[in-house]
């Protein structure tokens, strides 16, 4: 049997190694299997599954130059095929005329790279997963399944829903967090000009004082002196903890921390929290619908849950439930449910129908999640206010204390 080298990502990062398999195709099958999305695929340093790259003479721009593929691109090319291949339309050929269609020159060069691929024996599900991050691994896992029980059309109308309920939490919290972003960085910027011009204005009169100045005056001073002598270094060691920080997140351990911590922040944890429940409810209910075994569904969907933490929660659902565990004992012992939402999936259990109530799952914290959002920029009103009151308060007692006390040292003369 030939033996395959391959790369490929996981929900722990990218991994690679060797397998033994009849084809490619087989590897690419063991590789899903065990949760791995595989990019390349190759024999022997012989033919590759991996895209083939840029022809002679062409032009490749740098990656950060390149357009991307956003998520309208996905929801209309999902909903499209879903519409040509439920007519009975051959899949090469609805590739083909969503190609030409295509307005993103992204996606048009993915299709065509993804048509290549299938003209040359490779299944669909792979061909998406070798597109260099196009199509997430619950995206290529769903089509995997599609192909696997003959209902591919059905599969790309649930991809074309999960990625709109995606597009739509994004714009909820863009849209909660505008004001206060704005706020905060006026804010940022009128400290940033009292530091270096205001302040330093009034500092060469107050000196002339040859007084004792009042706190809040030399708080003023000293703040604005240590921005206009360090000011540069602090601007460089943000620079660097920034990407330092990028670093770590990248990481496994960084990650995992860092997801850890963003479930327990103040005001935005609860909001990830429902987030990232509803998320892994609605891909659970979906992966069920298409025909997923419970086991499978877990580990596709733990790779999608975009938190380490809750991912490894899952995770340990999956391994509870493979040691025939019901899927209520493991959700209690995960420890990341509510009360209301283990007795429905209990109720599920049941009933038999799981499926559905996870999609009731996925409502309910897809509402809690909506008005959490709606009442975040009220939440957080209150303490933009104080902190721009105790600026504006600083403010006043340092500029104008000094200069009451000069006014009643003029009067007594």
């Amino acid at each position: 049997m030939p033996r395959f080298a391959y790369t490929g990502r996981a929900a722990s990062g990218a991994v690679s190694g060797e397998l033994d398999g009849a084809d490619a195709g087989a590897v690419a099958t063991l590789l899903m299997s065990r949760g791995v999305t595989p990019l390349q695929i190759s024999a022997g340093g012989g033919a590759s599954l991996k895209p083939r790259g840029a022809k002679p003479g062409e032009l490749v721009l740098p990656k950060m130059f390149q357009p991307k593929v956003l998520p309208a691109d996905l929801m209309l090319f999902s909903r499209q095929l879903h519409t040509l291949l439920r007519a009975g339309v051959p899949i090469l050929r609805a590739l083909a005329g969503l190609q030409e269609s295509a307005v993103n020159p992204k996606m048009k060069t993915t299709l065509a790279s993804v048509r290549q691929s299938l003209e040359s024996g490779i299944e669909l599900s792979i061909c998406f997963a070798q597109q260099g991050g196009v199509f997430d691994h619950f995206y290529v896992s769903m089509v995997r399944v599609g192909e696997m029980t003959g209902r591919l059309d059905e599969v790309f109308l649930r991809l074309f829903k999960h990625i709109e309920f995606e597009s739509f939490m994004h714009q909820q919290v863009k849209s909660a967090i505008r004001y206060p972003s704005f706020v905060v960085g006026a804010m940022a910027i009128a400290v940033g000009v009292i530091n270096t011009l205001v302040v330093p204005a009034f500092a060469n009169v107050f000196k002339s004082f040859n007084a004792e100045l009042p706190l809040a005056t030399r708080l003023l001073v000293g703040s604005s002196e240590f921005t206009l002598r360090y000011g540069w270094a602090v601007g460089i060691g943000a620079v660097i903890a920034f990407f330092a920080l990028r670093r770590w997140m990248a990481q496994p351990a960084g990650r995992l921390v860092w997801d850890r911590w963003l479930l327990k922040a103040p005001l935005a944890g609860r909001i990830v929290q429902k987030a990232t429940l509803s998320r892994f409810s609605r891909s659970f209910a979906i992966a069920l619908k298409s025909g997923v075994p419970i086991e499978q569904a877990l580990t596709v969907v733990a790779q999608t849950v975009d938190n380490a933490h809750i991912s490894r929660k899952v995770e340990a659902m999956r391994e509870a439930v493979e040691r025939g565990d019901t899927i209520l004992r493991a959700a209690i012992a995960s420890g990341i449910f509510t009360p209301v939402v283990l007795q429905m999936i209990a109720v599920g259990e049941e009933t038999g129908a799981i499926d559905e109530l996870m999609e009731e799952i996925a409502e309910l914290y897809t509402n809690e999640v909506q008005y959490e959002l709606k009442t975040l920029s009220q939440q957080i009103e209150p303490i933009l206010i104080v902190f721009l009151g105790a600026l504006v308060l600083l403010l006043a007692l340092g500029v104008f204390l000094p200069l009451w006390d000069l006014g009643r040292v003029s009067l007594k003369k």
